[in-house]
């Protein structure tokens, strides 16, 4: 039965990487403080503050099959890639594309990266990509052979983000009635259902993968995924599209967060951060991905379960997004 430390492990991705070892019958043990969530059923939980001295020890003293690395903080990467410096066979650090320098060309793994963040800065959301440039050098520093996962656009049930599950949520409560989409153009997207992400991942831990692969969906134009959720969740009514210039003017963001148009990128004409990365690898080490209507199916069912009509972390409240489009059709 191999052994598979995951240095977090209670949160939406990390729970996940844990729910699939333990049905594939790996001895899965996660390390962390355990107020993310819960551990996922047959997962051990050894609770530990990674900010604290000493919290690798119950750890360090055993050797393990794989040992798989979530965190964005580089003290914390550095730290436990030192700590269980040749106790596991294999390493994985679960990066993103956010660490490639923005571009309009297609990005293969051999692409220029940003400049990281200066070694063991306490970093917040504002420095994330720099950050994880950090975490991949600290982590092949301590590690060479490691994987590094550069993760796309993730969706799926139970993200905590909601930026995904914003669009199925609000077609299916608009209804017959309008919806605020932005209007182009826009970056594309390139989104990967976390099942799909997490059953690769666990392949290339089993076949010894190394070095980085862009774990990437389909490059899909702007939000082409609205028809798709429309189509979902049996919406019909207009669609209301003022282009970036009026939607920035009235405070409404992109990409996530309260107040935003979730996962929309204004195609300013510039380097891009999104859309353009090449997935060759990914696929040819054994990456599937499902059709993105049965993403689509599985988020609104988990959406109309919590209830359509809730406060959302992410997007525009119905009465603000209400309100917009009374403002952009009268002119």
């Amino acid at each position: 039965m191999p052994s598979l430390l995951i240095l977090g492990g209670t949160a939406w991705l990390g729970r996940e990487i844990a729910a699939q070892a333990v049905a594939r019958g790996w001895d899965v043990t996660c390390l962390a403080r355990g107020v993310s969530g819960v551990v996922a059923p047959g997962a051990e939980l050894v609770v530990a503050d990674r900010d604290a001295s000493g919290c690798y020890a119950e750890v360090a003293d055993r050797d393990w099959d794989a040992v798989v690395e979530v965190s964005w903080q580089p003290r914390h990467v550095r730290e436990a890639a030192e700590a269980l410096e040749g106790r596991a066979l294999h390493w994985t650090y679960i990066s993103s594309v956010a660490v490639y320098a923005p571009t309009r060309a297609v990005v293969a793994e051999d692409a220029p990266l940003r400049e990281p963040v200066l070694p063991d800065v306490a970093v917040d959301g504002s420095q994330y990509d720099a950050a994880k440039v950090r975490c991949e050098l600290e982590t092949v520093r301590a590690q060479p052979d490691a994987l590094l996962v550069r993760a796309g656009v993730i969706v799926g049930p139970g993200d905590p983000t909601e930026r995904f599950a914003y669009w199925p949520r609000r077609a299916a409560l608009a209804g017959e009635g309008p919806m605020l989409v932005p209007a182009p153009p826009a970056y594309p997207l390139q989104l990967i259902d976390v099942r799909d992400l997490v059953a690769w991942h666990l392949v290339a831990i089993e076949a010894g993968l190394s070095g980085p692969v862009n774990a990437v969906g389909e490059q899909r134009a702007g939000l082409d995924l609205i028809e798709l959720v429309r189509e979902v969740a049996g919406a019909h009514g207009p669609l209301v599209r003022p282009d970036a210039a009026w939607l920035l003017e009235r405070g409404v963001r992109p990409w996530k967060g309260e107040g935003s148009l979730p996962l929309w990128v204004p195609d300013d004409g510039g380097p891009a951060r999104t859309g353009f990365h090449d997935g060759s690898r990914f696929r040819d080490t054994g990456g599937v991905r499902r059709p993105l209507i049965e993403t689509v199916r599985d988020v609104l069912t988990e959406e109309r379960s919590l209830g359509v009509d809730r406060p959302g972390l992410a997007g525009l409240s119905r009465e603000r997004e209400l309100a917009l489009i009374a403002e952009f059709e009268r002119g």
